[in-house]
């Protein structure tokens, strides 16, 4: 039998473990000194020009090719021990063509005319063979040319530059302040990176290249009640993953917060179980960019609402959208939604998405109105009416994007935010307006239905709230909400000081499944008679 001694140290390694196994990779060998060689002096981009000319002649009336490098660096520690130190490190090349109003796709890791020539013409074969399945003509939305464009991520330290030792030894001293903490039993600590180089080219004259990095640092505590009958865990979620360098991790100083983390985990386990019933809510940037994420940002990607995205995930209760756009009201007033790929920081910005679309700003809710879907080239001309009635040009929102060189590129969530209040309204403010409630800091597990619709969400930490003051922590808290009938309960949120970003490395989509990574900002907001629910309870 195994006592919870033993099951901690499984499971703790075991979502370390997981965090790796659902990183986005592509199995085979690491490229080339020749390839390398010819990618990092810009010769490849040769080869992006060959693969849309072969395309072009095999019969493409559009065609792409994508030539990237994809690093990954994860370094793992619990307590005083180094567990793994992983690097991962792919490149190569992807074409699609479009043909006769059907797509065709085809990769190779062979960086050399010959190699890509042929990905273009067997992606050119692919499409043609396409056409007996085509339930509708692919029409592309029209963009601008990028004839020499190049974007960098907001990064100022490269953390693949960064030895290994240097690494080590803040996850180490961090998990070493936690573990003073009387009753801290465990401690995990992960530093996880990636770095992307994209090079871009169309026939329609763009020629793109591009660097992002991004930083993801984990941190959790786990206390165990003296004679083993509860243990509870403080993951330090509010140190967002973030488009940013190695002075991103330096800045979340976790050396200098991992005793409070830790000091959070032991109160967990003489914390007080939270009552069944209904509360005003206060949630902190650090619990709600993952309400966003599931009732906000997928039940308006289009593919979705319109079923093409339904085995992974479901589909939305946000159709059909000639009787959702402009129509449906999702929140109160105060609550706009705005999707970008341009915040500084944010998982999802990039300068070009992978049809070349340079992304904008979007108000998916506007004052409370549902506005608009994400978008991409192929999927704009999907709601050509609804943009004629609105005296807009169709244009794609810049939401497509491939996880990999060897992935095939689809509509992905962009950043999705619900904007600040235009008024200085502070934490404490929000907190201030409730009488009965609980205040919720860090997201926890969750689930949600098939339509978006049904779902609940936990937290990491959660105090209750009487009389306007933060009383005691509570514990087992859980909320559950109706997508429309949450938001409208939105009756107060925080001004721009309280703006954060939250978001996840593993966003996944798809059938086979890609990975994106995406941010959420929000300030806090204030949420009144919401369900919770006691997650402790057997009966």
């Amino acid at each position: 039998m195994t006592d919870r001694r033993d099951f901690l140290r499984a499971t703790g390694a075991a979502a370390v473990g997981l965090a790796i196994a659902s990183a986005p990779r592509r199995a085979g060998a690491a490229p080339t000194h020749e390839h390398l060689d010819r990618f990092q002096s810009g010769a490849s981009k040769e080869l992006l020009l060959d693969a849309i000319n072969a395309a072009k002649m095999a019969g493409a009336s559009y065609a792409d090719c994508r030539i990237a490098r994809f690093r990954q660096n994860f370094v793992i520690t619990r307590e005083q021990q180094i567990i793994q130190v992983v690097d991962t490190d792919t490149l190569g090349c992807g074409v699609r063509a479009l043909v006769d109003g059907c797509w065709g796709f085809a990769a190779t890791r062979t960086l050399t005319r010959e190699g890509v020539t042929g990905a273009a013409r067997e992606a050119v074969a692919i499409a043609k063979a396409n056409r007996v399945a085509r339930d509708r003509s692919i029409t592309l939305a029209p963009t601008q040319a990028f004839p020499n464009a190049s974007w960098k991520s907001d990064f100022t330290t490269d953390p693949f530059e960064v030895p290994l030792e240097q690494k080590v030894d803040l996850l180490l001293r961090a998990n070493a302040e936690a573990m003073k903490v009387p009753g801290v039993k465990f401690v995990n600590s992960v530093l996880f990176f990636v770095k992307q180089e994209r090079q871009f080219a169309s026939t329609e004259g763009s020629v793109i290249d591009q660097t992002l990095v991004r930083s993801w640092p984990l941190f959790t505590a786990t206390a165990v009640a003296p004679d083993f009958s509860d243990f509870q865990s403080r993951a330090a979620n509010e140190v967002a993953p973030m488009g940013r360098g190695f002075e991103y991790v330096l800045g979340a100083d976790l050396v200098g917060n991992a005793k409070k983390w830790g000091e959070q985990a032991a109160e967990k386990l003489k914390a007080k179980p939270v009552e069944v019933g209904k509360y005003d809510l206060v949630l902190a940037p650090s619990n709600l960019w993952l309400t966003i994420h599931e009732s906000i940002g997928h039940p308006t990607e289009l593919d979705r609402a319109l079923g093409y995205e339904a085995n992974y995930a479901g589909t939305s209760f946000i159709a059909p959208p000639e009787e959702k756009l402009g129509k449906l009201q999702y929140g109160k007033p105060i609550m706009n939604i705005q999707g970008d790929r341009s915040q500084p920081g944010a998982l999802s910005t990039i300068g070009w998405d992978d049809d070349g679309v340079q992304p904008d700003e979007f108000l998916i809710v506007k004052n409370g109105i549902f506005n608009d879907y994400q978008t991409t080239r192929e999927q704009a001309p999907w709601l050509a009416d609804w943009y004629a009635k609105q005296g807009k040009p169709v244009r794609s929102h810049g939401c497509s994007y491939a996880d990999s060189w060897g992935s095939v590129a689809f509509q992905r969530m962009p950043n999705v935010s619900l904007l600040p209040s235009p008024e200085n309204t502070s934490w404490d403010d929000l907190v201030a307006g409730v009488d009965r409630g609980i205040a919720i800091i860090g997201d926890g597990s969750f689930s949600i239905d098939q339509q978006r619709y049904n779902a609940q969400f936990g937290g990491q930490v959660a105090y209750e709230i009487r009389g306007g003051k933060v009383a005691g922590m509570l514990k087992d808290v859980a909320y559950q909400i109706r997508t429309p009938d949450f938001w409208n309960s939105m009756d107060a949120i925080g001004g721009k000081a309280t703006y954060e970003l939250g978001g996840s490395f593993f966003d996944g989509k798809g059938q086979p499944g890609q990975s994106n990574a995406v941010s959420h900002g929000a300030p806090p907001a204030r949420f009144r008679q919401v369900n919770v629910i006691n997650t402790g309870r057997t009966a």
